[in-house]
């Protein structure tokens, strides 16, 4: 342990220890962009700039670690002023449209903005020119919305082990790209979506299909259908705020059959469908002899077979053939419920609410 002051609060705290995490660990808080502890400490943002007796600059608080009868301000006058600097610097940069960004009211630049009292930016605005071509893909990227923080590089890198980041140029001209310059849908990406969550602005996206839904929903040819994923339908009240108690399954149907979807299903018919498919076939290898080898993949995640087509090439054929519970439910949808509701298999329109973009 060694004693360190915080503010006028002498504290002990451990050997080692950023200044970051003693400070936060005692409830002092001090703002971050970058940070991501154990996966990004690499100071890039500058927004934790701290005061440090005896110290020329203000180092960053996330990268530097405490020593013994180190004196610390968090908030003085010369901090506040280069925090505010340095996140003007990143909004000049920045697109900041905000009521039209996913990430408004839960966008970490946005919280210091606020915080710091940023209400006007001396810089010259200077955006980037959006490079990303997303094509088909669910995954999108706003480079204008980059502030390049690198979670997403290491995120990739360290927790996925995918690397499909990298940065790209030099200075003014740096931007996070796709390696080697492919399409993100022909990369390696198994559109886990962790870069997307972990992002602490709009730069990553989950691509957005809900005014084709809305779209649906007013063509009055066209019989609405919607699936709804098990995590969905156990989780849909958090973001609101509701008690489990209260964010019940017959609210969320009764939430959707007034939004205009007369038909409502739980996905979990068709995981029951496909675990149905996948003993049968793991049944029928066992009883092939040595024709096949083992273990039997599970193929209900698009995610994992992306993982697996990309990475373990060699072990494609033991993945199993059946579909995902959606895609399953995408077919039943099409084939059999048209019989029951003696419609036209092209007049019938699937929407699936579920948690990944994956899917």
């Amino acid at each position: 342990m060694v004693t360190i002051t915080i503010n006028g609060r002498v504290l002990e705290v451990h050997e080692g220890s950023t200044i970051l995490e003693a400070a936060r660990s005692n409830g002092i808080d001090i703002p971050t962009l970058c940070h991501w502890k154990g996966i990004n400490e690499i100071g890039a943002c500058r927004v934790c700039v701290v005061e440090v007796e005896g110290c020329s600059n203000l180092p960053a608080a996330c990268v530097t670690n405490v020593a013994d009868g180190m004196v610390i301000h968090t908030s003085s006058p010369r901090v506040v002023s280069a925090r505010r600097v340095n996140a003007q610097l990143i909004l000049s940069r920045h697109n900041c449209h905000c009521p039209s960004c996913v990430r408004n009211g839960n966008c970490a630049l946005q919280t210091l903005s606020a915080s710091l009292n940023i209400t006007a930016n001396p810089f010259p605005e200077k955006q980037i020119k959006n490079r990303f071509d997303a094509g088909d893909s669910p995954l999108i990227r706003d480079d204008d919305k980059c502030i390049q923080c690198m979670r997403c590089v290491s995120c990739c890198e360290k927790v996925q082990t995918l690397g499909i980041w990298q940065l790209n140029g030099s200075g003014g001209r740096t931007n996070i790209a796709i390696k080697n310059g492919v399409k993100i849908t022909r990369s390696d990406c198994s559109f886990c979506g962790q870069c997307i969550t972990h992002c602490p602005t709009g730069a990553l996206r989950a691509r957005d299909d809900t005014a084709k839904a809305i779209a649906a929903l007013k063509d009055h040819n066209k019989t609405i259908i919607v699936q709804v994923a098990p995590a969905v339908r156990a989780t849909w009240g958090e973001n609101l705020g509701l008690d489990p108690e209260v964010a019940t399954v017959g609210r969320l149907v009764a939430a959707l059959h007034t939004m205009g979807f007369p038909y409502v299903f739980d996905t979990n018919f068709t995981a029951d469908l496909t675990i149905m498919e996948e003993g049968s076939e793991f049944v029928a290898r066992m009883q092939d002899g040595k024709k096949h080898k083992y273990p039997l993949f599970t193929s209900c995640c698009p995610g994992w077979v992306r993982f697996l087509k990309g990475q373990y090439p060699q072990l494609t054929d033991d993945l199993s053939t059946a579909k995902s519970p959606q895609q399953m439910f995408g077919t039943v949808a099409k084939t059999y419920l048209p019989l029951l509701l003696d419609k036209k298999p092209e007049d019938i329109y699937c929407v699936s609410i579920m948690p990944c973009i994956a899917k």
